[in-house]
């Protein structure tokens, strides 16, 4: 098994808890980039995992005959095992355990691409309106691009410290219960800080903190490789109202519910739904 080759320094994490993000030039290796690409453009090709809702338009109405504006593939290593071998995956987890404890535990992958001149921004949210609204939740995303991020391709972009409030009401993109993604009700943009990274580069983010990436506005795919980490869950007296879960109607849950992928055993969600 390989060893973690990257440590965060004090000031870095203090920097993450104060702020709720943080940019890294490198993760990985760029040769480690290089074979990641042809794995991940693969999968994205032949849209795996799509007849169990692994794979869906996060930001469209996910219709089978048109392109996805935002294409997503969830738990991407199960159509791919080799993928758990990468040291990204162990200077992640190494990352992770600095920042929330030697209990920490990796919860899922998954990847996002935008197509080419794809006009669709990933709304701001917080990646906690996806999950149990019954269990207190302390984890972080890790999201490393496979080719550089701009402002013109989509790099991510923080609202800083808004991790330190509660998870704000949120709805489907577009107020429309087609839409699997998930935008904020408001959010003060102009506080926004963008975080454009080279390839291999990462963001590291709390599960509360408010994130935003613009459209793809050039001529090739903008790919990110996402990894979700947890602390243990604690359980809620009183579950708080994440209402809007409830009031998707999406394409992806049809099709989980033919497979018999949809979770009923009250499991911990990290996928974004």
């Amino acid at each position: 098994m390989q060893k973690p080759t990257i440590s965060l320094r004090e000031e870095q994490i203090a920097f993450f808890h104060r702020e709720g993000y943080l940019a890294i030039p490198a993760i990985t290796t760029p040769e480690e980039i290089e074979r990641l690409i042809g794995i991940y453009d693969h999968l994205f090709a032949i849209k795996a995992g799509r007849a169990e809702g692994n794979q869906y338009d996060l930001a469209g109405t996910d219709e089978d005959d048109k392109e996805a504006a935002v294409s997503q593939i969830v738990h991407l290593s199960r159509y791919a095992p080799e993928l758990v071998n990468l040291l990204y995956w162990v200077n992640a987890q190494a990352i992770a355990a600095q920042l929330l404890g030697l209990e920490v535990e990796m919860q899922s992958d998954h990847g996002i691409m935008k197509p080419p001149g794809s006009d669709a921004p990933t709304p701001w949210h917080q990646d906690e309106a996806y999950w149990r609204p019954d269990l207190v939740h302390n984890a972080v995303t890790i999201w490393m691009p496979l080719q550089e991020v701009t402002l013109e391709n989509g790099c991510m972009q923080f609202i800083p410290s808004s991790h330190t409030g509660e998870v704000s009401s949120h709805h489907s993109i577009g107020h429309d219960p087609r839409v699997h993604g998930l935008e904020v009700d408001s959010v003060e943009a102009s506080k926004a800080v963008a975080c454009p990274i080279p390839a291999g580069g990462a963001t590291i983010h709390h599960c509360r903190t408010l994130h935003y990436t613009g459209p793809n506005r050039t001529d090739k795919p903008r790919r990110a490789y996402i990894l979700n980490f947890a602390a243990p869950t604690t359980k809620l007296e009183i579950s708080r109202d994440f209402y809007w879960q409830g009031m998707r109607q999406t394409a992806r849950d049809e099709r989980r519910k033919k497979a018999g992928t949809v979770s009923t055993s009250g499991g911990k969600l990290r996928d974004k739904g």
